[in-house]
């Protein structure tokens, strides 16, 4: 493995990131009723992206969708990681109803780890 297989790459992570909102939101009026449907899969269809990519991380997603009012949103994280090998990938996206914000964190996996935690 090479050291870029072992570095949280955004220009991996963000065309997933991108096509799951674009699959799942894309021409979509907000309803109130679909948001959680639209969050899991949403999720869902990042994390099957992540894992395709066959790389050494640990990956937490998180989505937030909410209607288009004009209201305003703050949302804030901390991570106390390893600066080089981790990292994150954040999507705004919206259409004319819905706002959504898509969240990647990655963070690396020592590969002389195993599963169950031994040398």
């Amino acid at each position: 493995m090479d050291t870029g297989d072992s570095e949280f790459s955004v220009d991996d992570v963000l065309p997933i990131s991108k096509n799951a909102i674009e699959t799942t939101l894309k021409d979509t009026v907000y309803n109130r009723k679909k948001v959680n449907d639209w969050t899991n899969s949403l999720v869902a269809l990042v994390l099957n992206g992540l894992q395709n990519l066959n790389k050494p991380f640990k990956y937490a997603v998180t989505c937030l969708i909410m209607q288009k009012t004009g209201a305003g949103v703050a949302t804030a994280a901390a991570c106390y990681w390893d600066t080089v090998l981790d990292g994150y990938c954040t999507v705004l996206w919206e259409n004319s109803t819905i706002q959504c914000v898509v969240t990647v964190y990655g963070a690396g996996i020592s590969p002389s780890v195993s599963k169950h935690g031994e040398h």
